[in-house]
């Protein structure tokens, strides 16, 4: 053996040696390998979690700005068609006031002295004021009916000063004179100084009050006098049958077209759409509805793109979800609302596009943390491939040493994570940050990722969890309310065991969890008994409360030993107009009969017409004048008439849910229908009567919604003979 160095050639220490660089090449390929390997799956990792985020950023990003935009935009635009049609639906009620009221003034025209009235005065500038005017040739003092009508003045100027909607009020009769209040008087006056003469029975909406015969709006129009734009609604006067005037209110709406003005971005906005599918506001750089005057607009409804014209018949009918629509090459989110008083829709539009570029800017930044991450990764294997290199060649087995713990530390984490995430289940959604991930690197970042999504994740099922729970509060209080309502009711049957003399029978099916229906009856003494049917304005809980108030009254009236249905009627509707800021009312059908003989003695004050069968006979209705609605105004008396019973005469009374029942084709199940299913029930049997009617009215409205309580009483009276 020779020896170099120190080191015996074909000895001990050559096969020691060899046996050395032997497991050091070795030790060396199996560390390049598994490097290899560790870079490659750790390469798959990153890759494979950068497409699993962009792909979940897209998705989730999209579906919550879907569901923001979706929730806003129906919220927001359902809320500005309350708001808008709640302003017409008070100038609606304004005007039947005014309606009723010029109606019982004439009807009792002999027993009012003359009201006088005076001409325009400069003086009441700014102040509201009753003003006469009348057409060319025409002489006000002769009217025979202006100084009836007069006695409106006072009513008219206070209805004018309590709303916050009326620019004025008026009444224009058939012989060329009109009384109107307002507080622009010297609008009236020509530059001469003198009275302009007021065509009244050439005004538009004189001829379509005369041409309708009822209430009605007129489309968007002009002010005599301004500039401004509004609508009028009208109500024709008849006395006799015959037209003698019609009264109405003016409604401007510069804030309306303001409002809409002002929604205007490049993007969308809002618009409005009357009853002839017309853009009568919408922004004025929008592309998609367009405002044109109404003998060049054209009905959206026949519009060639199909999406937009079924999206307005829809919006002009009921509340939309929200909707994808194309125009204009573009797509648009859009959600309407309809105004039902005047068959309006207000419709609500944004382009799609804008809705998804916070999600696209999102992935544009996450693109280029990401991006960045990557090249500092690569620059960082790079050095550590030289430095790995270099400590091999100084200090092999250090460097060896070295590489597998570098390695091991890139390892750990990933395996570590890797089974926390597989442990995540449906009740452990927690990925916190441990110090195993805090490596500096793209696995770090991967880290901080997954627990902030998992922090999201926790917080919006405790979101989902917290609102669940609250519908479910709500769901029963209002169920709670539901039983306290049907309780207040009677409900028990027969009601009277140990009465022969009569049959009766109610129910109230609510369309919604409480209602404003409300039907009672009980006895005065032995011999009254007394029946009240009532409908209350509105619906839901505002109604149930104020039916609860309604119901206490009339019974505590009627039970302190007032036997007139009028004087209950009387005392009850002042009472309720005591601090009715509401503005609800109560329409009523009181009746008070004597068991004995079969007399008794009813006041309708605006409720329906009573059906009665005689005796062998058929189901006809019962119609009278009508008092006004209870709580319309204080101080007003109610008419009541006689009636009389025979054995064996069934009386049927119901609330409007009954005739008004509405099918999925918009028609009404009506009066005549609702005969015809009373006759089908040949017996006397009240529960009958009813059920039978119920059901007709079910098979008729179908699967369309409800939106009116179902209340009916039956009533069979025997007197003094036995069933």
């Amino acid at each position: 053996m020779k020896k170099i160095f120190g080191i015996k050639l074909g000895g001990l220490h050559h096969k020691i040696l060899a046996l050395v660089l032997v497991f050091l090449l070795a030790l060396i390929g199996v560390f390049t390998g598994v490097s290899l390997y560790q870079g490659k799956q750790l390469s798959n990792v990153v890759r494979t979690a950068d497409t699993d985020q962009q792909n979940a950023i897209r998705n989730v990003s999209g579906d919550i700005m879907h569901s923001v935009v979706g929730d806003a935009m129906t919220k927001t635009n359902a809320l500005q068609a309350y708001i808008a049609d709640d302003m017409f639906l008070d100038l609606k009620t304004d005007v039947a006031t005014l309606q009723s009221l010029a109606t019982g003034l004439l009807e009792h025209k002999d027993g009012f002295l003359p009201y006088t009235v005076f001409p325009p005065n400069k003086a009441n500038e700014g102040k509201l004021s009753a003003q006469v005017l009348c057409e060319q040739g025409v002489n006000y003092k002769k009217s025979a009916y202006l100084g009836t009508v007069a006695h409106m003045s006072d009513t008219m100027i206070a209805m004018c000063s309590n709303s916050e909607y009326l620019s004025n009020c008026f009444i224009g009769l058939s012989d060329g004179t009109l009384l109107c209040i307002d507080d622009r008087p010297t609008e009236k006056f020509d530059e001469n100084g003198k009275i302009m003469p007021f065509p009244v029975r050439e005004r538009p909406w004189y001829k379509l009050a005369a041409e309708m015969g009822e209430l009605c709006f007129t489309g968007i129009e002009k002010d005599t006098y301004t500039d401004n734009i509004g609508v009028e609604c009208v109500a024709p006067v008849y006395l006799k049958g015959k037209l003698v005037g019609v009264v109405g209110c003016d409604l401007f709406l510069n804030a309306m077209e303001e409002y809409v003005g002002k929604s205007s971005n490049e993007n969308g906005g809002i618009c409005v759409i009357n009853n002839e599918g017309q853009v009568i506001f919408a922004p004025k750089n929008n592309s998609v509805f367009k405002v044109e005057t109404s003998d060049m607009a054209d009905d959206l409804r026949e519009s060639d793109n199909d999406e937009l014209a079924e999206f307005v018949d829809s919006a002009l009918s009921d509340r939309t979800q929200l909707t994808i629509v194309n125009a204009e090459d573009k797509e648009y989110y859009m959600a309407g609302a309809p105004m039902n008083t005047v068959g309006w829709a207000v419709i609500s539009f944004i382009e799609k596009d804008l809705t998804e570029k916070p999600a696209q800017m999102l992935l544009t930044e996450y693109d280029k943390i990401n991006s960045d991450a990557t090249a500092r990764f690569d620059e960082g294997a790079g050095n550590s491939k030289k430095t790995t290199i270099i400590m091999i060649s100084v200090i092999f087995i250090l460097g060896i040493i070295g590489a597998l713990v570098v390695a091991g530390k890139i390892v750990r984490p990933i395996e570590r994570m890797t089974r926390r995430i597989c442990e995540i289940n449906g009740k452990d959604l927690d990925f916190d940050m441990e110090d195993t991930y805090k490596t500096g690197d793209e696995i770090q970042v991967l880290a901080e990722t997954l627990t902030t999504l998992s922090k999201r994740t926790r917080e919006y099922i405790s979101e989902i969890t917290r609102i669940t729970a609250e519908k479910e509060r709500i769901g029963a209080e209002l169920n709670v309310a539901t039983r306290i309502q049907a309780d207040m009711l009677p409900t028990i049957f027969p009601a009277f065991p140990g009465r022969s003399e009569f049959d009766i029978y109610a129910s109230m099916t609510p369309a919604k969890e409480v209602g404003g229906d409300f039907y009672d009856f009980f006895f005065l003494d032995d011999d009254h008994l007394a029946m009240v049917m009532a409908d209350v304005s509105g619906k839901g809980v505002p109604a149930a409360l104020f039916m609860v108030i309604a119901k206490t009254l009339i019974k505590n009236c009627a039970l302190s030993g007032e036997y007139s249905p009028s004087k209950i009627l009387a005392k009850v509707n002042d009472q309720l107009c005591e601090g009715n800021d509401a503005e609800l009312f109560v329409t009523v059908w009181l009746a008070i009969i004597d068991i004995s003989t079969g007399k008794g003695m009813a006041a309708n004050a605006g409720h329906e017409h009573p059906a009665v069968r005689r005796k062998n006979g058929k189901f006809e209705l019962v119609k009278y004048r009508h008092s006004p609605a209870v709580a319309t105004v204080s101080g007003m008396t109610f008419m009541e008439h006689g009636f009389e019973l025979n054995h064996g005469d069934t009386l049927f009374v119901y609330t409007d849910g009954v005739p008004e029942a509405t099918n999925g084709n918009d028609q009404l199940f009506g009066t005549d229908r609702m005969l015809e299913a009373l006759n089908r029930c040949k017996e006397n049997n009240t529960h009958d009567l009813l059920c039978n009617v119920k059901e007709a009215v079910d098979s008729f409205v179908g699967d369309a919604p409800k939106f009116d309580d179902l209340t009916m009483l039956g009533f069979t009276y025997y007197g003094k003979e036995e069933k």
